[in-house]
């Protein structure tokens, strides 16, 4: 086990060395001139070119990587271009709220998802089975940003029920995670069904049956463990992705969370604070994938630390 933690540790490094270096080529080549949107529309030729010589803008492109990967060697993002932040407190203090929202969006799907998957694996090809199938495709299909309107609208603004946005109390929380679950529900429901009518034909399901045991232990004690080893895999990664900033959900409810940090910054060009979200959801997924890893051989014992 530490031999195969230590290489996954080893790819996860290249990986993430792989990730600054593409995302710093990648917003350097976008158009604009970073120097004049911190200045401003009307500053002079000498006010903009002090700016490039300060954030070293007028340095070669490779050079300006150099310093970036050195920054980041040291644990250090750089500051903001617009607020002179650093990068690591904006997203540290942005942080609790995302969390937040993720943590209760994925309770919410999971309590949802996880009943539904099992009962329509249960009961396959009737007409409830068929209306789940049809009711996640549709999940599936919608778009965040449209989703989180017409929650907006009809819950908060028509009905009350929750706070239209802002962020002030954990009930501002709510209708943002409520929106992120009702995304995902479908499709987790869906795979919690294919996962479980697989089990439920094995060997071991049917001596289970065969011994006396109820349906509800045969289905949430025997079945839905292994069930549920596919299902780590995908949330691992989505749980990466939500903490790395939910940025639709976040920018329309108006949540200060990471999403909504990344969006404002590339509207202003913030090249430091681009770069340092992308890299704090990369060190989110790569840690995601080897907790997933490890979760595997508690899940099923069976899988081998060498495969």
């Amino acid at each position: 086990m530490f031999l195969r933690i230590s290489v996954r540790l080893f790819w996860s490094i290249v990986t993430l060395l792989g990730t600054a270096v593409l995302t710093f080529l990648l917003v350097n080549a976008v158009p604009g001139n970073v120097a004049r949107v911190i200045a401003g529309p009307k500053a002079s030729p000498e006010v903009i070119k002090a700016i490039e010589e300060n954030l070293h803008l007028h340095e070669p492109l490779w050079k300006r990587l150099g310093y970036h990967l050195n920054g980041l060697a040291h644990g250090d993002l750089g500051h903001s271009y617009v607020t002179d932040q650093p990068v690591a407190e904006a997203i540290w203090r942005r942080l609790p709220v995302t969390m937040e929202m993720a943590v209760l969006a994925i309770v919410m799907w999971m309590l949802m998802a996880v009943p539904l998957g099992v009962m329509t694996a249960r009961h396959s090809g009737s007409w409830f089975d068929r209306i789940v199938l049809v009711l996640a495709t549709l999940s599936l299909s919608l778009p965040a940003f449209w989703l989180g309107r017409m929650l907006q609208y009809w819950l908060s603004y028509k009905l009350g029920w929750f706070p239209v946005a802002g962020f002030r109390s954990f009930n501002h929380l709510l209708l943002p995670a409520l929106t992120l679950a009702l995304l995902f529900v479908g499709y987790y429901a869906r795979l919690i069904h294919t996962s479980m009518t697989e089990v439920l034909n094995s060997p071991y399901i049917r001596a289970a049956r065969a011994k006396g045991a109820s349906e509800t232990a045969v289905l949430f004690r025997h079945g839905l463990r292994n069930a549920m080893i596919p299902v780590v895999t995908v949330l691992g990664m989505d749980v990466a992705g939500l903490l790395g900033g939910a940025m639709f959900v976040e920018n329309v409810f108006a949540l200060p969370g990471i999403g909504t940090l990344a969006v404002q910054s590339v509207f202003n060009l913030d090249v430091p604070v681009i770069m340092g979200t992308v890299m704090f959801s990369a060190v989110i997924v790569v840690t995601a994938n080897l907790i997933v890893d490890i979760l595997y051989r508690w899940l099923d014992p069976r899988i081998k630390e060498a495969r």
